[in-house]
């Protein structure tokens, strides 16, 4: 049995081999992938293009505006004479705010009085948005702390009261790159497995080469285990990749254990090669294998937290979730690589990773087995 699966494997590494161009998608797309993620799906927005009305035109007014420039979330690239001039900007996408300063601002201010001051915003993108709502309100608000303090003559910080000091473990910086990555992982383990264990079956099919090897003494197990096989090395060649390449380029750290992440990680590929065996046995050509691939991988994108929380998600599809199984290998991944935890806290998410490997692989086996026969 060991000799004829040597062999098998062997053949398949001969396949991979003289088809360098799947390789170097296995090994390259994970990468490319990586880099877009890592900087470009990124929640962490600065210097925000921003016009200005400023109709008081004093000291004060420019001080406000100089304020808000300070905080590194707005650049300030368009001075308007025109109020009306702020429509036209916001309606062509030139700019994603709009501070309006009154006139008589300096007036007001000097005579302690309340002064509005507006800050349209463009909603049609609420992540943009968000921070520039965030933002225009905290400089508005610690300019009116300066303002009681002067009128006080006392520092706010001395007065009796609340003092929340935040502090942010894991993350201190807030880096999407830091989120993004392990979830990376996962969804290397998880989609680029399916996809390549059910093509090459299927192809295999489509060629009628497995029709040969079925007539051979191989077993049906020996066949599945020799086909998937090398593609359990390349995915972890790949995982190791992003790793080196995710702490290398982006600074993540690993703080836990990197054999036990290395260990969860094989065990999640199990299910991923469940579910390619589960596709390889449906599907009868490569595009179908291409097609229901792909369908397993928008719920897996969308609904395990990789993109979205899933606490922001609605109840009832908050518990559809429980049914993805890359929902618990991401807390797997995150809490391995950001919070340095070890198995005793993650023992219900290894469990429910576990149960799906065992059922999808039963699955798969017997569902590619009757396929065979």
């Amino acid at each position: 049995m060991l000799f004829r699966m040597y062999h098998l494997i062997y053949k398949e590494f001969i396949h991979i081999s003289r088809d360098p161009r799947t390789l170097g998608i296995m090994v390259a797309m994970p990468l490319v992938m990586l880099v877009l993620l890592g900087y470009a799906a990124t929640t962490d927005i600065e210097h925000l293009r921003v016009a200005v009305y400023d109709g008081d035109k004093t000291t004060q007014s420019r001080a406000l505006i100089e304020a808000y420039r300070a905080s590194n979330y707005f650049d300030f690239v368009r001075y308007v004479a025109h109020q009306d001039e702020l429509a036209y900007l916001l309606d062509h996408g030139d700019v994603r705010g709009a501070l309006v300063i009154p006139a008589g601002y300096g007036r007001d201010m000097a005579a302690h009085k309340a002064v509005e001051v507006a800050f349209l915003i463009d909603g049609s993108d609420p992540t943009a948005a968000n921070t520039v709502y965030s933002a225009s309100q905290s400089v508005g608000q610690a300019i009116t702390i300066e303002q009681i303090e002067q009128r006080l003559n006392a520092s706010v910080s001395s007065l009796p009261g609340i003092d929340v000091r935040p502090r942010v473990w894991y993350n201190p910086n807030l880096k999407s790159a830091y989120f993004m990555i392990p979830g990376m992982i996962v969804l290397v383990l998880f989609v680029f497995t399916i996809l390549f264990t059910a093509t090459s079956i299927v192809r295999e099919r489509e060629l009628g080469t497995i029709e040969q090897l079925i007539v051979t003494p191989i077993r049906p197990l020996e066949l599945i285990i020799a086909k998937v096989m090398p593609y359990v090395v390349v995915s972890f060649v790949v995982v190791i990749e992003v790793l080196t390449v995710g702490v290398w380029l982006f600074g993540v750290p690993i703080n836990g254990s990197l054999p036990l992440l290395l260990t969860l990680a094989a065990l999640f590929l199990l299910t991923s090669l469940g579910v390619g065996i589960l596709v390889s046995s449906t599907a009868t050509t490569q595009h179908e294998a291409l097609l229901m691939t792909f369908a397993t991988t928008l719920p897996t994108v969308y609904l395990s937290g990789f993109l979205f929380p899933i606490e922001a998600m609605p109840r009832w599809l908050q518990l559809i979730t429980y049914l993805i199984p890359a929902r618990y290998a991401m807390v797997i991944m995150r809490g391995i690589i950001l919070k340095g935890v070890g198995l005793q806290v993650l023992v219900e998410q290894v469990l429910a990773v576990l149960v799906f490997s065992t059922v999808v692989l039963v699955l798969a086996a017997t569902r590619f087995k009757k396929k065979l026969e």
